[in-house]
């Protein structure tokens, strides 16, 4: 059952959200059967309070195997099109039809190959679900101030660094938030390179509503990497 967005953000709070994700080329996918729901579970019992997941698949059974809120999202890639974060129609129609709590989708300045702006997409979505809960990724101030114009209700900096048009930072992007925390009257999520709690507890001091920690938490791959890179 899907949860008001009122309640979501109450939940979340202060708090981390904990991205659980594997694409197909990454070791803990599994065709047969995802183990995503059981990391969520671990999640949850860490005391997480909301899971942000990819696929109609994983949103589905970890909201079953936890019973946590989740932000929903389909990562596809599609000729024509730099966004790949729930990009068209046809994926938010499956994340509505799945009860994703929230639905997380590009909201970057990108080309998009049907020749939409994001603020023509934002308005589409609108007109056909005038109340579900929208969290807009974004990677620039720009960006952020511009999803909120469109009507989101959150959003993340979840593609900080990862646009041609953004600044790369090694790590988090403190002042990004920073910014859109007061330029925003809406819930700013903190997202990106969040690989240590003392970052994440600067994310919260800097007045992020609250943190999506994903692969220094449950990208094993990543970690071993980030492990063996820091001692060569």
């Amino acid at each position: 059952m899907k949860k008001p967005l009122k309640e979501v953000l109450e939940l979340v709070k202060g708090s981390i959200i904990v991205s659980c994700q594997a694409l197909p080329d990454e070791p803990l996918y599994c065709e047969e059967m995802s183990l995503m729901p059981f990391m969520a579970e671990a999640a949850r019992q860490a005391g997480s309070k909301c899971i942000r997941t990819s696929s109609i698949r994983d949103v589905v059974e970890i909201k079953k195997k936890t019973g946590l809120p989740v932000i929903g999202l389909i990562k596809r890639r599609i000729e024509g099109y730099e966004t790949y974060i729930t990009p068209t129609m046809e994926e938010i129609d499956a994340l509505v039809a799945s009860d994703s709590d929230v639905i997380a989708l590009d909201c970057t300045f990108m080309k998009r190959g049907n020749g939409q702006t994001i603020n023509e997409y934002l308005k589409e979505i609108r007109e056909k679900y005038p109340d579900i809960a929208l969290m807009a990724d974004i990677s620039t101030f720009e960006e952020g101030v511009n999803a909120w114009e469109c009507g989101v209700d959150i959003v993340g900096t979840t593609m900080s660094g990862y646009t041609p048009h953004s600044v790369k930072t090694e790590g988090p992007n403190y002042e990004l938030v920073s910014e859109l925390v007061k330029a925003v009257p809406i819930p700013v999520i903190a997202e990106g390179r969040i690989h240590r709690p003392d970052q994440a507890k600067k994310m919260l001091e800097l007045g992020a509503h609250a943190v999506v920690v994903g692969g220094a938490i449950t990208r094993p791959l990543e970690i071993a990497q980030r492990f063996y890179q820091g001692i060569l």
